[in-house]
């Protein structure tokens, strides 16, 4: 459980369907709480907390429905689950009570040992669905165990009565129907276990993830001017350690290298495959594997303020979330159980009044139908398909912030590029140089290069590491906020470093980037070009060949934008935008199109939130991360913009395929049962079919190629 922040979490068992999940959120919205979001498959509630309904009172209302509010940080058991038990301790049952079909010994056949050996099963069925059932129908969304607990206590109640008003007669074996009640019990149940085992898998990543937290770390202590090195769980690591790391040790914590050189594998962080060299100064990140050279590092985030673990906590939420597309399968499933239970009523009716089948072909129709009937397929269909696409994109270094992204993001026809640090590195150089005057070449780069090392402006960065040779001697030099440098030198005179805002009067060229002036005349002005991120291009072309409409959005100048945008395959671009004009070219496209944006700075942040998704990647602005719907983690992460955009497709396409399997089983198999096609033995084996087969194709999502 969490209570450091507006939203709470809490893991509750025992939920196994997308109803007990509804009735959970039906109950805790009707209470007052409000962005409820229950997933069963994870087996979490996430919600925002109210002063007049606390968590004890709410973990009491979830207990009421029959389900276990337990703590995130109990340990898994290990061996079987309950269900697994359940299952063999029925199965040991049911065994000897479905061989009496084909095995001519005298005791099976007599009515009560069969009853005998029902008997323990339909107990085992009762507590299990039959309270899950009684729970369901107190929160006012029958599940998919109603249909199962009525459907084989027919069966038991319809047996006995039969072995009791023909008692001693060879007609009760024609009401003897306790191997069915028995076998429907125990096929449900080994259901529930591939079921169970089965989305466990689709939520795979949050494991291998949660499994990259554990470990150890070597803390380096001083004693008595002694140095020692003693090994501590990773979970006792704090902020400020010393940490001393050797080859083919796992990196427990973030933090700075102090001395020593290395080659660290990021792959399960950030999806890049190549091992990235580092060394003094550079940062290290928790859950990442020392490949070569040792180390040692300052731990600046340990436990839940790392980097892993906030990427845990933000994969954890977004499997919660709900695609709209979810709403189809919530509405039929809610109406579903009631109706499949008049259709069974419909059956018996029809089948005992009107064609005169007599009762025990028109329970066994009724039955038959019940059973078959699977809501679970239909609530299986998305959630399975959200958390193994969610699954699968972390682990490629895309996070998204919530499972709607999904779709929203299949849906995208057209991308917005800011330009300077998203597709560009906010590196620049000089493309162009001109000179006014007697000054040689080397004299203005002395003079620029004095200047610019006194300021942290990108542009002055970038010139000092572009231009070489010896700094002018100059002094007095000072930075001039939204002007430029200042500097005198040895003759007295002044020289300024700037924008066109620093020229006394009208330049002799326009357009330029920087000018620079001595006793206000202008000496120099300059062209300067971005350094355009290498994989920008290819990223690009990924995006036109998909069919989607690119388009490059940024305050820079004109022929700045339309040489980035000819560069790299754009058509379309809007230069020296504002924020707020930004806002009004996003509105404009979002009027005929569905538009994602990618950006990277504080002023991105608007557009970024306008959009119907925002995209960050990795060195944004933290404001710009907030504003993002997915977050890429990757260094070099344009390239995980068309991978995320085929990934949702991906998802989505399997969602719409579980749908389409769910409706289709139920509208083909309810009335196949109906006609007596089916007996209620192959019905239960037919509903546990089709939850396998929704999970598979979800399942298999983490492993089709993206075209």
């Amino acid at each position: 459980m969490k209570s450091d922040s507006p939203h709470e979490v809490l893991t509750v068992e025992g939920m196994t369907c997308a109803n007990c999940a509804q009735g959970i959120r039906n109950v805790l919205k009707n209470k007052g709480l409000t962005d409820v979001e229950v997933s069963f498959a994870a087996g979490e509630v996430n919600y925002t907390p109210i002063e007049s309904y606390s968590i004890e009172e709410i973990t009491k209302d979830i207990h009421g429905l029959g389900y276990r509010v337990v703590d995130a940080d109990t340990p898994v058991k290990q061996g079987m689950s309950t269900t697994e038990k359940r299952f063999l301790f029925s199965l040991i049952f049911t065994i000897p009570l479905f061989a009496h079909m084909f095995v001519d010994w005298h005791p099976l056949h007599n009515a009560w040992v069969q009853f005998a050996l029902s008997l323990p099963v339909m107990i085992v069925g009762l507590f299990y669905f039959g309270k899950s059932a009684f729970n369901s129908l107190r929160s006012g969304v029958p599940n998919m165990d109603v249909l199962i607990t009525i459907g084989s206590s027919s069966a038991f109640i319809y047996s006995i009565w039969g072995t009791i008003a023909y008692q001693g007669s060879e007609k009760a074996n024609d009401f003897l129907f306790f191997e069915t009640a028995a076998t429907i019990i125990t096929l449900v149940l080994l259901g529930n276990v591939i079921e169970q085992r089965s989305v466990k898998q689709t939520g795979s990543a949050i494991k291998s993830l949660g499994k990259i937290q554990a470990g150890f770390a070597r803390k380096v202590e001083q004693h008595d001017e002694h140095e020692h090195v003693t090994e501590i769980p990773a979970d006792l690591v704090k902020p400020g350690d010393l940490l001393q790391v050797n080859e083919g040790d796992k990196i427990v914590a973030d933090g700075i290298i102090l001395e020593g050189e290395t080659t660290v594998n990021e792959a399960l962080l950030t999806g890049e495959s190549l091992p990235v060299e580092k060394s003094k100064g550079d940062k290290v990140t928790g859950g990442t594997i020392c490949l070569q050279g040792n180390f040692r590092f300052r731990a600046l985030k340990a436990g839940k303020d790392t980097v892993l673990a906030q990427i845990i906590e933000l994969v954890k939420k977004a499997q919660t979330g709900q695609p709209d597309i979810q709403r189809i399968g919530d509405k039929v499933s809610a109406v579903f159980v009631p109706v499949v239970t008049g259709i069974a009523l419909l059956t018996f009716l029809t089948s005992y009044f009107l064609i005169d089948l007599g009762a025990q072909e028109a329970i066994m129709r009724a039955i038959a139908v019940l059973v078959i009937s699977c809501p679970c397929a239909m609530g299986l269909a998305t959630p399975t398909a959200v958390m193994s696409g969610i699954g699968r994109s972390a682990k490629s270094g895309i996070l998204f912030r919530d499972g709607k992204v999904i779709e929203q993001l299949a849906k995208v026809d057209t991308v917005v590029f800011d330009k300077t640090g998203t597709l560009t590195t906010g590196n620049f150089s000089i493309s162009e140089l001109n000179i006014y005057g007697d000054y040689s070449e080397e004299e203005i780069h002395s003079i620029l290069l004095s200047l610019s090392s006194k300021s942290a402006h990108p542009i002055s960065k970038s010139l000092v590491r572009e231009l070489k040779g010896k700094k002018a001697d100059l002094k007095d030099i000072k930075e001039v906020k939204g002007l430029g440098m200042t500097g005198i030198n040895l003759h007295g005179d002044l020289l300024k470093m700037g924008s066109v805002k620093i020229l006394s009067d009208e330049p002799k060229h326009a357009n330029y980037d920087l000018y620079l002036t001595l006793n206000e005349t202008c000496i120099s002005s300059l062209k300067l070009q971005d350094e355009i991120k290498p994989d920008a291009r290819e990223a690009v072309q990924e995006l036109n060949a998909m069919g989607l409409k690119t388009v490059l959005l940024s305050g820079d100048h004109e022929y700045k934008c339309s040489l980035v945008a000819e560069k790299l395959g754009i058509k379309e671009f809007y230069s020296s935008q504002s924020p707020e004009q930004k806002l009004n070219v996003i509105e404009r496209l979002k009027e005929s199109s569905k538009v994602a944006m990618i950006g990277d700075g504080i002023n991105d942040a608007p557009a970024l939130n306008l959009s119907d998704v925002g995209i960050s990647i990795s060195d944004s602005s933290e404001v710009a991360r907030n504003s993002a719907k997915l977050i890429v983690l990757n260094e070099s992460g344009l390239l995980a913009v068309p991978k995320a955009m085929k990934l949702s497709r991906l998802s989505l396409r399997t969602i719409h395929q579980n749908l389409f399997w769910a409706f289709f089983y139920n509208v083909i198999a309810i009335p196949i049962a109906a006609a007596g096609l089916l007996n209620p033995m192959v019905a239960a084996f037919s509903m546990a079919f089709s939850d396998v087969v929704v999970i598979g194709n979800s399942i298999l999502l983490q492993f089709r190629k993206l075209k």
